[in-house]
């Protein structure tokens, strides 16, 4: 595949980086587009996305210079090569960071956490959908050997900067498991969009978008090479997989707080009425 997107003189424009940031820019835009449908401020939701892309940008990259501390003390030269690392602890590290500081925002500026979430749902999806094409051009996050009819839409990478990169095992064909996962995000992407406006209740859709989101990863990860993921329990799963389990607890809690809510709801009416 392409590593580089292309070059401007000496400087290396890097498939994953641009991908990544094209998302972003999708993600900004969408989420003006969500925040008109729910009835939320625009700008508001706009610092909140700028604030959590920062601190998710600035948690993975420290995370990133933590763990390399004493290789970077010795060769302070590669700091500069550090934006072509990637590694799945660090979208972990990242994601949390990011909605740490967004959940900050929003309760600094008073906005209604269940509709911000519901609000930022499908520009979440889309955003990743991004990131995970620039991953399969790049050659990270890549799948396991294909075998059998899966070699007919496999993919090979030959540049040597994909292992070099992200450590991608060149010249042989591997399950496009990048597609696999930027395809179901863009089908999810489509459903919150659709479901918005039409929601019973603000919560639901993020909710339901959490869950989601955690069987799409947990599913796609069986397609993925295991190094570098993290294995856990004897291989029998991984962080990510892990974080998949986490996503759903967290979406099924917001849909079910909701529902023991309106039984109160439901029984004060009822009681106020006799």
């Amino acid at each position: 595949m392409h590593p580089v997107l292309f070059h401007l003189g000496p400087i290396l424009i890097p498939s994953y980086g641009a991908l990544a940031a094209l998302g972003v820019l999708a993600a900004l835009f969408l989420a003006q587009q969500t925040a008109r449908i729910a009835g939320l401020p625009m700008a508001r939701i706009w610092n909140l996305c700028v604030v959590g892309l920062f601190a998710a940008l600035v948690g993975g990259r420290v995370l990133l210079i933590v763990v390399n501390l004493s290789d970077l003390r010795r060769h302070p030269a590669w700091l500069l090569q550090l934006a072509m690392v990637h590694n799945p602890l660090l979208a972990v590290a990242g994601a949390l960071a990011g909605g740490l500081a967004a959940g900050a925002y929003a309760l600094a500026q008073k906005l209604p956490l269940r509709s911000t979430a519901d609000v930022l749902a499908a520009p979440l999806a889309v955003g990743l959908a991004f990131e995970q094409f620039g991953a399969l051009l790049a050659g990270s996050g890549y799948g396991v050997e294909a075998t059998g009819w899966a070699a007919y839409w496999s993919v090979t990478y030959t540049d040597s900067r994909s292992g070099l990169w992200s450590g991608t095992p060149l010249g042989i064909p591997l399950h496009p498991v990048q597609a696999y996962a930027a395809l179901a995000f863009l089908a999810l992407t489509g459903a919150l969009l659709v479901w918005l406006p039409v929601r019973r209740r603000p919560g639901d859709v993020a909710g339901v978008g959490l869950m989601a989101a955690a069987v799409l990863v947990y599913v796609t990860e069986f397609w993925r090479d295991p190094e570098g993921r993290g294995a856990l329990l004897s291989g029998a799963i991984d962080l990510p997989q892990l974080a998949a389990v986490g996503m759903v607890l967290a979406g099924a809690l917001l849909l079910l707080e909701w529902k023991s809510r309106q039984v109160r709801n439901e029984a004060v009416n009822g009681s106020k009425a006799s």
